[in-house]
């Protein structure tokens, strides 16, 4: 069953800063929208590869240290 995708758009309790999250909810998509959202951010996204270096470090030495030492 489809939802209504056209709403009264001269509805007094419509925000349109969270139309698209409301979209992104009712679509089970709310996931996909964070992280592109996200991403978008110049910011989030030097977090974001910050924390994947490091991971990906920690990675390496642990496998290093125990495996090749």
């Amino acid at each position: 069953m489809e939802m209504n995708a056209e709403k009264d758009q001269s509805d007094q309790t419509d925000w349109k800063g969270l139309r698209e999250i409301d979209r992104a909810i009712s679509e089970n998509r709310l996931t996909s929208y964070s992280w592109k959202k996200a991403w978008a951010d110049r910011w989030a996204r030097a977090v974001i590869l910050t924390a994947a270096i490091f991971l990906i470090g920690f990675v390496v030495f642990v496998i290093i240290q125990d495996v090749i030492l």
